[in-house]
């Protein structure tokens, strides 16, 4: 099978949906000719045009806010913000319009809307351009959610999020774009909801979420050298959320970590933990341990922002301090 990267894989899916339907528009900053700030729509212009891959103005509430209305109008729309902190700019449009407005009317109205952002994580770029907000999406009901970690999950997930009838926030991290994996050349598409054992185990389930799939099978890697059976699960969406996997795997297991990206304090593994904590309690051995970037600002600095994050040896650490 061919290989491609990440990005290659977003944008393969992105051009596919864009040939098979004729009213599918994508609107963004730098989107165009530019091909995007980290070029994942890059030959869209070329092929499509300017009235289907359309440049806006350097304002979220108003890219979010006209992919809403073509949405409801009836062209599906994928709106591309360049980082996940520019959400911030365009919560009003995502919250309280594209989330509530297939309820307000009963169904009557759907809203084919995919809205993109990238998580610079661990590149660098500071306070204001690395943040991970997708607990906040996963909150708000209407909203779908997905989050994939490999190119094959990335191709198959964004085309399923375009043909949806729902807004859903596909999360994208950067530090993924340049990763190789395989992925078909015909059409296929993957289900929200339904979560991938990457890695079958017997002694510690660990969850990951996004760029820490890769560092939890490195993670299992290593700790199958100390004689632990690690089991690595990929959600692969937030919402839905498929719980039943993880319970599933806990029952088997009776320990579990998981590990993310974003800040410990309100964080996606918060809720993971509660849920798995109320359906398989009694299977639990030991309390669920969460790997998570400690909670404050992301640092331009390198030094700092290396201490902030989790990575392999933190998922090590916290599978290895089960044997205590």
């Amino acid at each position: 099978m061919r290989e491609l990267t990440y990005a290659q894989a977003i944008n393969e899916g992105i051009r596919e949906e864009l040939r098979r339907n004729p009213k599918m528009v994508i609107l963004g900053e730098d989107v165009g000719k530019y091909g995007g700030v980290f070029g994942v729509t890059r030959g869209l212009y070329d092929e499509f045009g300017g009235a289907r891959v359309r440049d806006c103005p350097l304002n979220e509430a108003a890219i979010v806010g006209f992919a809403v209305g073509l949405a409801i109008a009836g062209r599906p729309t994928m709106a591309e913000l360049e980082f996940m902190d520019f959400a911030t700019f365009a919560m009003d449009p995502i919250v309280n319009q594209a989330a509530k407005l297939r309820y307000f009317w009963g169904g009557q109205v759907q809203v084919p809307l995919v809205i993109r952002m990238p998580i610079a994580a661990q590149l660098g770029f500071g306070t204001q351009h690395s943040q991970s907000l997708e607990a906040w999406f996963m909150h708000v009901p209407g909203l779908k959610l997905a989050m994939p970690a490999t190119p094959y999950d990335a191709k198959g997930l964004i085309k399923t999020a375009i043909r949806d009838a729902n807004p859903v926030v596909f999360v994208e991290t950067i530090s993924l774009y340049s990763t190789k994996g395989d992925v078909p050349a015909e059409d296929y598409l993957l289900p929200f909801g339904q979560a991938e054992v990457k890695r079958a185990g017997k002694d510690v389930t660990v969850v990951a979420l996004g760029a820490m799939v890769p560092k939890a099978l490195k993670a299992a890697d290593e700790l199958a050298q100390e004689g632990l059976e690690i089991e690595v699960i990929d959600p692969k969406t937030l919402a839905p959320l498929d719980v039943d996997s993880i319970v599933e795997s806990v029952k088997k297991t009776g320990r579990l970590v998981v590990a993310h990206l974003a800040h410990k304090v309100g964080g996606v593994g918060a809720e993971i933990a509660q849920q798995v904590s109320e359906l398989a309690f009694n299977y639990l051995d030991a309390p669920v341990k969460r790997v998570a970037a400690a909670s404050v600002p992301v640092a331009a600095s390198q030094p700092l922002e290396a201490a902030l994050y989790p990575g392999t040896s933190e998922i090590v650490a916290a599978c290895l301090s089960f044997r205590r």
